[in-house]
């Protein structure tokens, strides 16, 4: 009888361990360290995107092909409504091989490039040096250009190092960024620095009705560095156009001011594609168990210049976009809140893609008055009136983005937005062993999250350390895979996983500053000047 009551008593011992073999699920932020630090695939990501895909120029070829690996690659990590969001955006444009020579007063193959949206050509000429920045330059060569490659530039001073070229911010660094920044509105100055932004199409259609056989410019950086940026990817310039490294360009210059004005001899075999002009960003959700439409976003730009394979800028972002996505799958982390994800395009030319996506889904300003070249598409936006807010404006809860390069996320500029500052805060803290726990109140722009910000929405950019991408790999022909930090963007990816999450689950969405409106002139007793710059 003992017995059976022992064995009974038991029993009712062990029933409550038996069902508990399978162990609860260990808290979100664990689990997000968990799969972002042992089971990372961020390199992997970023190395497809550079090595294999290499630089996407938007609307370019190799761009084509990233957007349809993007695409499967979020399939494959069990996103839905995965889709490319196209809009209007211009000619594809691409390398297919280039050389430029000095071939007197000796032969020496130059570090060079084309410039993008330029059209091919296979000459030898005589240089002239005649730098132009404005159009009241062009009345001093008119007639003297005929049958030559114009160099544009003026050759400068070497730009001597007076700085580590690679940088960690300290906290000192950090501080200095938690300022307030009053704007300024000034009408007059605005509407001179729009008209003086056709400098780059007046110069092409001047060389080209001069008879010019191409343009030569100076590479902004030294040691050898290369860019190849150009705008025109509307309809394409008219002049064929190459870059050429500050140290060779220097020495063409000198060689002419002795009167020995070299030859050079330029192939730039490169290609317009007109089979579609629609650009693509790619979107993709993890949906919510809410059904009312509120969602929250994280995205990175996906274009890239051409003279690197776009690391840095961007695959790295990108590739923490995508690795916060599988995090939050592959830990299987329910939200209230849809996340959506966005590798956006044409940031390159004036984040065009987020651009597009604010006038379809979440708020539109009055068109321009006349066609807008790029840099006038990016400096017109907030100086067109009423901003007006789309149906999808208040479903969009929080928006955060990563574009400074591979270095480890510092912590998260605030948009001036005061009110979301605790929060932000308290979403970081959990991050200060990493590194990640500053909110700044000030500004950043330049990038995707810009334009969502400036119509009020909570939209933000991650503080992120320099390392050399302001110095070297911006842009530049150095942007390739080995200057990507494992580490730190490991780090990044995590933090962007737990933001999201906590936005998604948040019981309300982040603060939003006003809707602006159209602001008075700052100085209201300024006198018009006639030769103001």
């Amino acid at each position: 009888m003992r017995l059976i009551h022992l064995l009974a008593a038991t029993a009712l011992v062990s029933a409550p361990l038996a069902a508990q073999t399978t162990p609860p699920p260990a808290p979100e932020f664990a689990r997000i360290v968990d799969e972002g630090t042992n089971r990372s695939q961020v390199m992997v990501l970023a190395q497809q995107m550079t090595d294999v895909l290499g630089p996407r120029l938007t609307n370019s070829p190799a761009m084509r092909k990233a957007e349809d690996w993007a695409v499967a690659e979020f399939k494959r990590m069990g996103l839905t409504n995965v889709r490319k969001d196209g809009f209007d955006f211009g000619r594809g444009w691409s390398i297919e091989r280039s050389s430029v020579r000095m071939m007197t007063p000796r032969a020496v193959q130059l570090t060079a490039i084309p410039i993008a949206w330029t059209p091919p050509v296979s000459a030898t000429a005589p240089i002239v040096v005649a730098p132009m920045t404005k159009k009241e330059h062009f009345a001093a060569w008119r007639g003297k250009l005929a049958g030559k490659i114009v160099l544009v530039s003026a050759p400068g001073k070497v730009d001597d190092a007076t700085e580590a070229p690679f940088k960690r911010l300290s906290g000192e660094d950090i501080a200095k960024l938690d300022t307030f920044k009053e704007p300024t509105w000034d009408p007059a100055k605005n509407a001179r620095n729009m008209a003086r932004m056709t400098f780059e199409e007046d110069l092409d259609a001047f060389l080209k009705a001069e008879g010019a056989v191409a343009l030569a410019r100076i590479s902004y950086r030294d040691d050898k560095l290369l860019h190849g940026e150009g705008y025109q990817h509307r309809t394409g310039a008219q002049t064929p156009g190459v870059e050429i490294a500050a140290e060779d360009y220097r020495r063409l210059t000198r060689l002419a001011a002795m009167g020995q004005a070299p030859t050079l001899e330029i192939v730039s075999d490169v290609k317009f594609d007109d089979s579609d002009r629609q650009a693509y960003n790619i979107l993709a959700d993890i949906p919510g168990t809410d059904k009312s439409g509120s969602y929250v976003m994280a995205g990175a730009h996906f274009d890239s210049w051409v003279a690197g394979d776009g690391a840095t800028d961007n695959a790295a972002g990108s590739a923490m976009v995508m690795e916060a996505a599988r995090i939050i799958r592959a830990s299987g982390i329910r939200t209230k809140r849809t996340i959506r994800f966005a590798l956006w395009t044409g940031e390159e030319q004036s984040l065009y893609g987020s651009i597009s996506y604010i006038e379809k889904y979440l708020a539109r300003r009055p068109a321009p008055a006349t066609p807008q070249n790029s840099d006038q598409n990016y400096y017109g936006q907030t100086q067109r009136f009423p901003v007006t807010p789309l149906p999808g404006y208040r479903d969009l809860a929080a928006y955060f983005n990563i574009d400074n390069g591979s270095g480890k996320l510092r912590g998260i500029y605030a948009e001036n937005n005061a009110a979301a500052v605790p929060i932000l805060r308290e979403w970081l803290s959990p991050f200060g062993p990493m590194g990640a726990d500053s909110v700044v109140f000030g500004r950043t722009g330049g990038t995707d999250h810009q334009f969502m910000a400036a119509v009020g929405l909570p939209a933000f950019q991650f503080i992120q350390d320099p390392l050399d991408y302001e110095s070297v790999t911006h842009h530049s022909g150095a942007d390739t895979f080995d200057h990507l930090k494992a580490t730190d963007m490991r780090q990044g990816a995590m933090v962007l996983a737990w933001m999201l999450v906590k936005a998604a689950n948040a019981d309300a969405p982040l603060p939003r500053n006003p809707i602006p409106q159209a602001p008075l002139p700052t100085d209201p007793f300024q006198t018009p000047d006639p030769n103001a710059e």
